[in-house]
Order: C-alpha cells, then structure tokens, then sequence
C-alpha cells in the first residue's frame, strides 16, 4: 500500500506540474507570432535582395553599354588619322606616282599600326601550310615545285585578334 500511496503522490505531482490548457495555448501563441515575425522578416529580406539584383543587373547592363560605346570610340578615334591621311592623298594634285605610291604605303602601314594596338595580326602568307581552321581555299592548283598543302597565292589576307579569326585568309592550295 505504501507503494500505491507512492505512485499516487507522483501522479499527482505530475498533473499539478503540467501546464493547462491556458497556458498551453498562450504559450503556442507566443511561438506562432514568433514564428510570424520571422517569417515576416525573411520575406522583406527575400523582397530587398530580389531587389538589389534588379538594380544590379540594370547597372550591369548599363556599365556594359557604356564599355561597348567607348571602345567603338576608341578604335574610331584611332581610325580617323589614317583617314585624313587617305583624305590628304586623293587631295593631292600635283604628286608624282613615286610619291603617291610612297604616302600610302605610310598610310597602309599606319593602319596596320592601328589595328596591331587592338592586338589584330594578319595572316596567310605564300609557303604556309594550309589549314581550313583559318584559311578559306577557294582555289586549287598542281605544282611539282611545292609541297602538297601548301598556299600558292594569297588573295585576301587573313586578320586574327588573339585566338579568334576576324576574317578568314582567301588563298589558292596547291596539290
């Protein structure tokens, strides 16, 4: 019996210390408008960063605009004194052929000058090997005196920027 009375007084322990349903609630409350603030502010928080993408990737557009722009203007502006000195040229009235000849050889090479700054390189000489990556054969021709694949002629220079062909050398392949 001792026992039992143990076990009893326990049991009521127990149920005296458990919260009421009062308390239960008020406290499933508070957690439920704990819960509700940080949802709130996760979502302002989701709501500024989706936000602050936005103008990031507006601002992005706009700086690579503005980069396009200005290196347009730049190669102009290089451009432009090899024009005038075309210009000068086809002015110019009282010139022997020498000396014509000579202006715009200065002028080419000025050109050549210009686009060698934006990293340019021509390509497709006669003796090269032919290779379809950069060459455009349009030509084939048999000669004993060269080698097989080789360029025989070269029509149009090829032009380069780095790795990246700008224009495809047009050439004659013999053999």
């Amino acid at each position: 019996m001792a026992k039992e009375k143990k076990n009893t007084n326990e049991a009521e322990e127990i149920v005296n210390d458990a919260p009421t349903c009062e308390e239960q609630v008020n406290e499933a409350s508070k957690e439920l408008e704990e819960l509700k603030k940080l949802n709130s502010e996760l979502n302002d928080k989701l709501l500024r960063t989706l936000a602050e993408y936005d103008n990031f990737r507006k601002r992005s557009q706009k700086e690579k605009e503005a980069i396009f722009s200005d290196s347009k203007a730049d190669v102009i502006g290089k451009l432009l004194p090899v024009i005038d000195n075309f210009e000068r040229a086809a002015a110019a009235e009282n010139t022997d052929l020498e000396n014509y000849k000579k202006g715009v050889e200065m002028t080419v090479k000025q050109l050549l000058d210009v686009l060698s700054s934006f990293s340019v390189e021509a390509f497709g000489k006669v003796g090269d090997e032919f290779d379809p990556n950069i060459h455009n054969g349009v030509m084939h021709i048999e000669d004993d005196t060269l080698e097989e694949n080789v360029i025989a002629d070269v029509f149009m220079k090829g032009y380069k920027m780095g790795d990246r062909v700008v224009r495809h050398a047009t050439v004659k392949v013999a053999n």
